[in-house]
C-alpha cells in the first residue's frame, strides 16, 4: 500500500562534526523497529556510514537515505555530513527535503558548521527542529546552547523539553530524562542502549518550578500565532494538547520557530519523542508550496538558444498531486555496474519503470529502466512506479547529472538547479603509463558526476591533471579512492590553493574588427564597460545598449561572446571573481557586419579592457574557530600571527578559550598537526571556506 502523503515526511539530519547526527540516525533506526541492534560509530557498524572511509576516519562523508516507519507515519531520512570538505552534500540534500532536524552538542554548543548548514536550510527555506545531543557529556549545558540558537542563528527557537540533569553520571546532578512542556510529564528511559521503552510519570516537586517556567516561555511564544490560544489564556481556560500541537505544527511549517528537544542518543535517551516531534510538526509534502520552475510548454520560437528559451518561458508550477504531469530533481548520481543510478526526488505526478522522460536542461530524453527503493547508499527493493513526495533510485539515465530536471515529455518545465561553492584547493596527478592515463580519465568522469564539487582538468602548461576539492581532506579522500578502490597507479602531488583574479578599477574601451576573412570584409565595433562588482554571482554581463543599432540577435550574440570571456581566466590564468561586464554600444555596418565580426570585436574589448583595468589576485579564506586550553593560548595566538591571520573574537567556554579567527588557505596547510602539536593535543579546529581577499604583493609576485 502506498503511503497517504499526509503520512509522509521527508527529513535530513544535519549538523557540525562530531554532534551525533550518525548517532541519531541509528538510534531512529533501533527504536522504530527497522534494526535489531543500533550500530556504532567508533566501531564502524552504523547503516548510511557503509563507505571503508567513513568506517575508518569515523565519519560522515557522503550522505545516505533510508526509509522507515514511525507509528502510522513513513519517515525518508537522509544522514548527512558534518565536515566542511563534504558540504555539498548537506546542500544538494536540503534542496530536496522537506524538513531538517538540526543536531547539537549541549557541551559544544552551536559551532562553525552549525551556522553553515543552518544558513543552507534557511536558503531552501526549510522548517527544522533542533536536538540538543549529548546531554550526558560532562559541561553539558543545555541553556546556553538554547540561547546560541536565539543569538548566533537568529532563530526563534522554542524548547518543548528540558533537561533532568545534566552531564554524566558521577557528576551530582546527572542526566537522568527530560521534562515534556507540553504534557507536562518527565520523559525516563529505563531501558538505555538496549531499550526502546519511554516511561512517563509526573514531575517531581523540585522541578515544577522549573518546568512551569519554561512552559510559560512556550505559550507566550506561541500566542502570536494562535487567537485561540491567547483568548482561552486570557480566559484563564485550559488549553487542549490537540491545540498545543496544532499551532506548533503551523508555526513550525511556517518556519516562524524551531522547536528544541534535547537528549543522549548514544545512551537512547530522547529519540522516540524526537521521532514523536518529527511526525507531529515537519511537514509532510502537502504542506510545502507547489514546486516553481520555467514552464517550457510556453516558450516561443525554435531557433532561440538555449538561455533564450529559459529567460523567456514564463513560469509555471507543480502542485504536490499524483494527477499532475511527472517532474522530479536529480540530486545525486552514484555508479553500479549496471548503470549509474541516479537520485530522483519526485515533485509531482507518477514515475514508472520502463519509460521515457524528458531533460529539459539538456534538451535529451531519458531512458527510466529501473526504478528502486534505497537503503543507504545500496539498492533495496525494484519498484514498478513510484509517486510525488517519494525519493527513489534510478537506473538508465545517461546524461542527467547532479541539478537536473527530470519531467513528462509532454509538459516540459526547468526547475531551479543545485548552486555549489567552488572548489578552493587543487593537486596535481600524474599516471605512471599510457594505458593508466586512459583507466585514470575514465574514473575522474565517473567522480566528477558523482561529486559536483570535484573537479579534474587537463593543465596545457604541464600535462598534468589537476584535481580539485573543498579542502585536504576533500583531496585526501579523492586520492584513496584512486589508489584503494580503483587500484590506478598515479604519482600524486602536493595540494596547492585555488586562487582567482579580479580588477582593480572601472574601464571603458571599444574593441574593434576590420579585417578580411576567406575573401569577406568583416566591420563591426563594441563598446563596454568592465568594473569590480561585489555580488553572491561570481560574475555578472549586462546590457546598457537600448536605443543604439545594437539590438535583437546582434545583442544577443555580443552578451553571449562576453559571458564566455568573462566565465573565463584573467591575466595570471586564474578564473574572474566580482567582474561586472556591460555592452555599452556598438557601431554596425550595413553589410559587412555578422555574428563573426561582432564576437571578434567583443573579444578585443574584453581584453583591451582586462588590461586597462588592472589585476588583483585574490586567495582564499578560510574562517577558523579554534578551542584551546588557556595555558597554550598564547603558543596558539602567536602561530596564528605568523599564518598571516587576523584574531576577531576570544571567548570562554568552561576550562578552555575559543578563538574566532581568519586566515588564507594558502598559510594553512598541515595547521590541524601543528596546533596539536602547540597543545599536547589538547586543542581543536574546525574551519571553513570564508571569502577570496586581496593577496599581498609578495604572494602575488610569486605569479607575475
Amino acid at each position: 500500500m502506498p503511503c497517504p502523503l499526509e503520512k509522509l515526511r521527508n527529513i535530513g539530519i544535519i549538523a557540525h562534526i562530531d554532534a551525533g547526527k550518525t548517532t541519531v540516525t541509528e538510534r531512529m533506526l533501533y527504536v522504530s523497529g527497522a534494526k535489531h541492534r543500533a550500530g556504532e560509530v567508533d566501531k564502524g557498524t552504523t547503516t548510511t556510514d557503509d563507505d571503508v572511509e567513513e568506517a575508518e576516519r569515523g565519519i560522515t562523508i557522503y550522505s545516505a537515505a533510508v526509509t522507515f516507519g514511525w507509528k502510522d507515519v513513513e519517515i525518508n531520512l537522509i544522514d548527512t555530513p558534518g565536515h566542511v570538505d563534504f558540504t555539498a552534500e548537506v546542500e544538494r540534500s536540503l534542496r530536496v527535503l522537506d524538513g531538517g532536524v538540526v543536531v547539537f552538542s549541549a557541551r559544544e554548543g552551536v559551532e562553525a558548521q552549525s551556522e553553515t548548514v543552518w544558513r543552507q536550510a534557511n536558503k531552501y527555506h526549510v522548517p527544522r527542529l533542533a536536538f540538543i545531543n549529548k546531554m550526558d557529556r560532562e559541561g553539558a549545558n543545555f541553556e546556553s546552547t538554547f540561547q546560541r540558537i536565539k543569538e548566533r542563528l537568529d532563530g526563534n527557537p522554542v524548547a518543548l523539553q528540558i533537561p533532568v540533569g545534566q552531564g554524566p553520571a558521577h557528576v551530582g546532578d546527572p542526566f537522568s530524562g527530560v521534562i515534556d512542556l507540553v504534557r507536562m510529564k518527565m520523559l525516563t528511559f529505563p531501558g538505555g542502549k538496549e531499550g526502546r521503552q519511554v516511561l512517563p510519570k509526573a514531575i517531581p516537586e523540585l522541578l515544577l518550578d522549573s518546568a512551569a517556567a519554561w512552559r510559560e516561555r512556550l505559550l507566550e511564544t506561541l500566542y502570536d500565532f494562535s487567537n485561540e490560544l491567547m483568548g482561552l489564556a486570557l480566559a484563564e481556560e485550559p488549553i487542549p494538547e490537540e491545540l498545543l500541537h496544532q499551532v506548533l505544527r503551523d508555526a513550525t511549517v511556517h518556519r516562524l520557530i524551531q522547536p528544541v528537544l534535547c537528549g543522549s542518543a548514544l545512551h537512547g535517551m530522547g529519540v522516540q519523542p524526537l521521532l514523536d516531534a518529527v511526525a507531529a510538526y515537519l511537514p509532510s509534502p502537502l504542506d510545502i508550496p507547489p514546486v516553481q520552475g520555467h514552464d517550457l510548454s510556453k516558450a516561443t520560437g525554435r531557433k532561440k538558444s538555449a538561455i533564450q528559451a529559459v529567460a523567456e518561458a514564463p513560469i509555471g508550477t507543480r502542485k504536490p498531486s499524483p494527477s499532475e504531469p511527472f517532474c522530479g530533481l536529480v540530486f545525486k548520481v552514484l555508479p553500479y555496474r549496471t548503470g549509474d543510478m541516479a537520485w530522483v526526488r519526485i515533485y509531482s505526478g507518477t514515475l514508472k519503470q520502463n519509460t521515457r522522460v524528458l531533460n529539459p536542461g539538456k534538451k535529451t530524453r531519458e531512458n527510466v529502466a529501473q526504478l528502486w527503493r534505497i537503503h543507504a547508499t545500496k539498492k533495496e527493493e525494484q519498484l514498478q512506479s513510484a509517486t510525488v513526495g517519494h525519493i527513489v533510485g534510478v537506473i538508465g539515465l545517461r546524461t542527467s547529472i547532479t541539478g537536473d530536471t527530470l519531467c513528462d515529455t509532454h509538459a516540459p518545465i526547468l526547475l531551479e538547479s543545485i548552486q555549489f561553492p567552488d572548489t578552493v584547493l587543487s593537486m596535481a596527478i600524474e599516471p605512471e603509463t599510457t594505458a593508466e592515463r586512459d583507466k585514470l580519465n575514465s574514473v575522474l568522469d565517473m567522480l566528477r558526476k558523482q561529486d559536483p564539487t570535484f573537479l579534474a582538468v587537463q593543465s596545457e602548461e604541464t600535462g598534468q591533471t589537476l584535481i580539485s576539492g573543498m579542502g585536504e581532506l576533500h583531496l585526501e579522500v579523492i586520492k584513496h579512492k584512486l589508489l584503494r578502490d580503483y587500484h590506478l597507479k598515479v604519482k600524486v602531488h602536493n595540494p596547492r590553493v585555488s586562487y582567482r583574479e579580479t580588477v582593480e578599477r572601472a574601464v571603458e574601451m571599444t574593441g574593434k574588427c576590420h579585417r578580411q576573412i576567406a575573401g569577406q570584409q568583416l566591420s563591426a565595433e563594441v563598446q563596454i564597460r568592465l568594473e569590480p562588482f561585489e555580488s553572491p554571482a561570481n560574475q555578472t554581463v549586462g546590457s546598457k545598449a537600448l536605443g543604439t543599432e545594437l539590438a535583437g540577435e546582434f545583442l544577443q550574440v555580443v552578451l553571449e561572446t562576453l559571458q564566455d570571456s568573462i566565465s573565463g581566466s584573467g591575466l595570471l590564468g586564474f578564473p574572474l571573481l566580482h567582474v561586472k561586464a556591460t555592452v555599452l554600444g556598438a557601431k554596425i555596418h550595413a553589410t559587412e557586419t555578422n555574428d563573426v565580426a561582432l564576437r571578434m570585436a567583443t573579444a578585443d574589448a574584453f581584453d583591451r579592457a582586462l588590461r586597462e583595468a588592472g589585476m588583483v589576485l585574490l586567495e582564499p579564506m578560510m574562517r577558523l574557530v579554534i578551542t584551546t586550553p588557556e595555558a597554550t593560548l598564547g603558543d596558539i595566538v602567536g602561530d596564528l600571527q605568523q599564518r598571516r591571520a587576523v584574531i576577531h573574537q576570544t571567548e570562554n567556554r568552561g576550562p578552555d578559550i575559543v578563538i574566532h579567527a581568519e586566515a588564507p588557505l594558502a598559510s594553512l596547510f598541515g595547521y590541524a598537526n601543528a596546533m596539536r602539536s602547540l597543545s599536547q593535543g589538547r586543542a581543536s579546529c574546525t574551519m571553513e571556506p570564508s571569502c577570496y581577499s586581496a593577496a599581498p604583493p609578495e604572494e602575488m609576485a610569486r605569479f607575475v
